[in-house]
């Protein structure tokens, strides 16, 4: 077992309790109301400018050209990819740039944006990934899951972008990367510092679980 699996098998059961949010939901049969979509875009916005700053970090704990190479070029994709989603919702949600930056970070967001970063600041370029990794992966499995019970829900007029996006080829591909990398900063560890890795991404994904949460109640 790699060390991603190992991470997948040991959160699941939080994973499979992704699609059954509420909000999720709202995503995959389009019935989201659009004012918790311009929450949630607006709190992810905010939520991806401090997760490229984890890695950044990363560049700076790379202790091989390759990884450095990998974090610093993530950070370049996040801020002109995925942010490309996020820009054009909310240009078409009426959303100006400087209102997004000047709403404030909702208490689940601060909460874990600040365990990643604290991860990032206090340990090895192999945590700092652990850390990372479960946003990552988790939109590609949510993406995926709703096709599969929705098939045309990359179609959907206002949500089929978000879908597309995250169930697609090039996406899977950046993934891919993540955790391959993933496997190979892990590979020389001590079980005691593999199970330490389990613990951040399973913190990271009920983090996740609770972003979900926190979208549809619109929690300050």
């Amino acid at each position: 077992m790699t060390m991603t699996e190992r991470l997948l098998e040991a959160t699941k059961e939080i994973w499979a309790g992704y699609n059954e949010k509420p909000f999720v939901k709202g995503i995959a049969d389009g019935s989201l109301d659009h004012e918790k979509f311009k929450y949630y875009m607006i709190q992810d916005y905010l939520y991806l400018l401090d997760y490229t700053k984890v890695f950044s970090i990363g560049t700076a704990k790379a202790k091989n050209l390759d990884a450095m190479r990998l974090f610093a070029g993530y950070t370049h994709s996040i801020l002109d990819g995925e942010m490309d989603i996020h820009r054009a919702y909310m240009t078409r949600l009426g959303i100006a740039k400087e209102e997004a930056e000047q709403t404030p970070v909702a208490l689940d967001n601060l909460s874990y944006t600040s365990y990643m970063l604290r991860v990032a600041y206090e340990e090895g370029e192999a945590e700092v990934m652990a850390a990372i990794l479960s946003c990552a992966l988790s939109y590609e499995f949510i993406a995926k899951k709703i096709l599969a019970e929705y098939p045309a829900a990359d179609k959907h007029e206002f949500y089929g972008e978000w879908v597309s996006g995250y169930a697609s080829d090039s996406y899977h591909e950046d993934n891919e990367v993540l955790a391959d990398l993933m496997n190979r900063l892990a590979e020389d560890y001590s079980e005691k510092r593999k199970q330490h890795l389990v613990e951040i991404f399973t913190a990271c994904s009920r983090y996740e679980a609770a972003f979900w949460d926190m979208a549809w109640e619109m929690r300050q």
